[in-house]
């Protein structure tokens, strides 16, 4: 077995179409995910196969041009775009005397360089731990195996062992920590619940403008770059409609397609606010070659996670790269929003999307007017705080007369108080 290098970037890239051949985007992320993890592509092999080879994937004949692309290039890395078994990669790594990554790992990688919060630092080491379970291998020397003979035998167990003991160990307290975390979060879900404050999640693939939407609409300040897996963390933060209701924005990480089943386990806790969201805003690249496939594989993932029943709302961004596309809103037959075309790069359209939100959010929600008399000034701060006020005026008896927007079950609360305080709801 080779000593793996601690660096090299140098890489060739691996693609095959299996069975039907691949569209020419999906070539196009691949080498998009290849330099956004610091690759430096030197070399590229393609063909087609009808079944994956199961000693090496690639087969026989395709392992020796790959040996002699390795050695013409001096490349210390292959790069599948492809899952890769255990067995495979270390077939591969056997044979080629350097580094060989899968899809898999390309993606954990990237990750790994991109979080930024402590959660998302250990969801990612978590979620590469999980991916390395199945891969030790002995990439150095130091340490031998158990030997027999005198001055020969080994400390007691193999290196592969103490890998794994000490793989487990950790494994462990990340998990701890992650419960803890994802217990934090528990608790702000229920104190936004207890507010009857909707939330609204972004959703889409990966360098689709959610980020920069996120931006136009809250001013949050949110990192952006026309890059893949630009952001990580998710954020929240309060975003105020035009009909004065109020909801909580959350920016999510980017999906693309064969997410690793080890990221979407281990990003659970922060997917879980697209799982609890009352409203997805699938972001779609209206100018992407591939659109409806980019679609679709949105929509498995959300399947995965169990977001599939959530209410959307399809938003067209990046219309400025489209001459004949204008800002709108598409409507289902039911006369309600269904898609909304913008540009969050130059503002158009945004209007159009705050009403289409306070449209769909507001179908749960209650505009009514309520008289307050002057010993009433508890209940007008439960108001405030329960509901979204959009009218406060003083009245001639020293009361208020409010016009307030509410959610159903608050609105309940109220009318049960009516028949102990001096409230008048009209």
């Amino acid at each position: 077995m080779f000593d793996r290098p601690a660096t090299g970037e140098r890489a060739i890239l691996v693609h095959l179409d299996i069975g039907t051949i691949a569209a020419e985007d999906e070539r196009d992320e691949f080498h998009r995910l290849a330099v956004a993890a610091g690759a430096e592509v030197v070399g590229l092999l393609a063909g087609k196969r009808a079944r994956p080879d199961p000693k090496t994937f690639i087969g026989s004949g395709k392992c020796d041009e790959l040996v002699a692309l390795v050695a013409g290039t001096d490349a210390e890395l292959v790069i599948f775009n492809h899952p890769l078994s255990p067995s495979q990669e270390r077939n591969l790594e056997r044979l080629l005397q350097c580094r060989v990554v899968d899809r898999s790992g390309l993606i954990l990688d990237i990750f790994a360089q991109r979080a930024r919060s402590f959660e998302g630092k250990l969801q990612v080491e978590l979620a590469q731990l999980d991916h390395l379970s199945t891969r030790l291998v002995r990439g150095w020397t130091h340490l031998e195996r158990q030997k027999g003979g005198i001055g020969l035998r080994g400390p007691g167990e193999t290196q592969l062992e103490t890998d794994r003991r000490l793989l487990a160990k950790r494994v462990t307290l990340l998990k701890q920590r992650l419960e803890r975390i994802q217990s934090q979060r528990a608790q702000g879900r229920r104190a936004r619940a207890k507010a009857e404050l909707p939330v609204i999640s972004l959703v889409g693939y990966t360098n689709a403008g959610k980020s920069t939407l996120f931006n136009a609409l809250t001013e949050a300040g949110v990192f952006q770059a026309d890059q893949l897996f630009a952001t990580l963390d998710p954020t929240l933060r309060r975003l105020d409609l035009p009909n004065g209701g109020h909801v909580v924005l959350a920016d999510t990480v980017g999906f693309v397609s064969e997410l690793p089943h080890e990221l979407v386990a281990a990003f659970r806790s922060t997917l879980e606010e697209t799982r609890q969201a009352d409203l997805l805003l699938h972001v779609v690249e209206a100018c992407a070659a591939h659109r409806d496939r980019l679609i679709a594989d949105v929509e498995q993932v959300l399947a995965e996670i169990g977001s599939s029943e959530i209410l959307r709302l399809e938003v067209y961004n990046k219309i400025d790269m489209l001459p004949d596309e204008g800002p709108r809103i598409d409507r289902d037959a039911a006369g309600m929003p269904r898609r909304v075309w913008l540009s969050a790069r130059t503002g158009e359209g945004i209007e159009g999307l705050l009403e289409a939100i306070a449209e769909l959010v507001g179908r749960s929600r209650l505009r009514r007017a309520v008289t307050l008399g002057p010993a009433d000034g508890g209940l007008r701060a439960w108001l405030f705080e329960h509901a979204q006020v959009l009218a406060d005026v003083p009245t001639d008896s020293g009361g208020w007369a409010m016009d307030l927007v509410i959610a159903p079950a608050d609105w309940a609360r109220l009318e049960a108080r009516q028949s102990a305080r001096a409230v008048t709801v009209d």
